[in-house]
């Protein structure tokens, strides 16, 4: 086994050698805690489940560090506008995270620390900063000083002659260099602020995830990652502070995920912003498709290329998973329900019916987590399935149908997908149809009929069959299979799906 990552700290792939053998110390950039997460943020969040998963299913024994910034200068000012205190605000949205996260079926990191918790360890690293010459207080705040780290810029590629000759950056005359960034921030009127040596007030964000990581994974670990937007400066940053403290290498690898773009009707490409009005939000999105959707709409794209957003594409994507879940239930009317998925690797001796198909799932997700690839070995899979439902029934048959499901959702689960009873996949009703809806409301959005709605009609549909009123019960199927709904009827009794 050699799982090949792509380091954007050299920007070549390399082969995973962890500092502990068996062992990977994970860290990854998470939200500020000021509003309701997007789509950009549910990237970053699948994209690195999805990692961490893989590498469980390797054998390796993972910790995974997610933090919380919950005080920032946007935390703040929204705050403020609201007139509540920052942690009335941050309780709120943490929560709200969680809610997400739940629904898009993420695995809990091991750590969630959150920044305010550890404001000793950020002034500590400060200190050490500050006796190592890297960095100065000037007019009550502490800057860093950038140009007295002399690997600066080798993450981004920037050079920092450059950057300050060409620089638009607003005259500080507190900054030695116009480059140097805050990592305590003095207090102000009305903002929250923390005793520290050099007089009351506030971390800069910076500090925050070195202080974080280091306290977690120590002042060496394998993985850091997050978003390209936080290659520069934050990355950056954090590398400067935690090499400038400790005077030794910080982080192995470095791993980055595309920006979302988001796709108009006319195919123009535009970066996803609340400015453009093309912004959604992962729960506006959750009222119209399951979380599941989400997740393969993420992991239909490599984690390093672009991702373009649009309804067509995120429906094509429930199409995908629809023809997932048609095998499955095809098995399920076999089997009279869905074993458990099971841990499957190359290795396994019961696997090996469905062998070339598993190496073919590991090969793709040890190459640089290629998500793509290892999808379509799902659907692969899917394909055989069906195909082994059209053989006569025998006990054999039953025996390979079992074989097949437990294969495709134990490899579906290391992706997060094809791991529901089917009929909770179809019977899925949005709340609102997003694809005609305005972004800033979609309260009103009408998506059709609601499962209520739809479990009421089906009843009144069975009645008027008890009653032999068969002109009634074929308008009520009619009505249904006009809303999208198809009605399937068996000597078990009738359910639905969506269409």
């Amino acid at each position: 086994m050699t799982i090949q990552i792509f380091n954007s700290m050299g920007r070549k792939k390399e082969p995973l050698q962890t500092l502990v053998p068996g062992k990977v110390g994970l860290y990854v950039c998470g939200v500020t805690v000021y509003d309701y997460s997007h789509i950009g943020h549910a990237r970053v969040m699948v994209v690195f489940d999805t990692i961490v998963r893989h590498l469980k299913a390797r054998g390796l024994e993972v910790t995974y560090v997610r933090n919380y910034t919950d005080i920032d200068d946007k935390i703040i000012n929204r705050a403020n506008e609201l007139g509540i205190t920052i942690g009335e605000l941050t309780k709120k949205y943490i929560k709200a995270f969680q809610e997400d996260m739940g629904q898009l079926g993420m695995d809990d990191p091991d750590m969630e620390p959150r920044a305010t918790d550890h404001l000793a360890e950020m002034q500590t690293m400060i200190e050490k900063l500050i006796a190592n010459d890297l960095a100065y207080e000037s007019g009550g705040d502490v800057y860093y000083a950038v140009d007295r780290f002399k690997k600066y810029g080798l993450l981004s590629g920037k050079n920092l002659a450059e950057l300050v000759s060409g620089s638009r950056v607003d005259i500080n005359e507190q900054k030695q260099n116009p480059f140097d960034f805050v990592l305590w921030k003095g207090a102000k009127p009305d903002e929250p602020q923390w005793p520290s040596p050099w007089g009351p007030g506030r971390p800069g964000w910076h500090i925050e995830c070195s202080a974080m990581s280091s306290k977690y994974l120590g002042e060496s670990f394998d993985i850091h990652g997050g978003g390209r937007d936080l290659i520069f400066p934050h990355h950056e940053n954090e590398i400067a502070q935690s090499e400038g403290a400790s005077g030794h290498d910080w982080v192995k690898y470095w791993l980055h995920n595309g920006f979302v773009n988001v796709v108009s009707d006319e195919g123009e490409r535009e970066k996803m912003s609340k400015s453009l009005g093309n912004f959604f939000t992962i729960r506006d999105l959750l009222k119209a498709y399951r979380g599941e959707v989400l997740r393969v709409f993420i992991l239909n794209n490599h984690y390093r290329s672009p991702l373009d957003f649009s309804f067509g594409l995120l429906n094509v994507a429930r199409g995908g998973l629809d023809r997932l879940y048609s095998a499955l239930d095809g098995a399920k009317k076999i089997l009279g329900s869905l074993p458990s998925s099971v841990v499957v690797t190359p290795q396994s001796e019961a696997d090996k019916p469905l062998a070339a198909d598993v190496e073919k799932f590991f090969t793709a997700m040890d190459d640089d987590f290629n998500t793509p690839k290892a999808v379509a070995v799902l659907f692969e899979l899917a394909k055989k399935l069906n195909l082994v439902l059209l053989k006569p029934d025998s006990a054999d048959k039953k025996l390979e149908v079992a074989h097949h499901v437990e294969v495709m959702r134990g490899l579906g689960a290391i992706l997060g997908l094809a791991q529901f009873d089917p009929l909770d996949h179809f019977q899925f009703a949005p709340e609102v149809n997003l694809a005609k809806a305005d972004v800033n409301d979609t309260q009103d959005v009408d998506a059709g009929l609601t499962v209520e709605q739809i479990e009421a009609l089906i009843n009144k549909r069975s009645e008027a069959r008890k009653d032999k009123n068969f002109a009634e019960s074929d308008r009520i199927r009619d009505e249904l299979a006009a809303n999208g709904i198809t009605v399937l009827d068996s000597k078990e009794g009738t359910t639905w799906r969506r269409n």
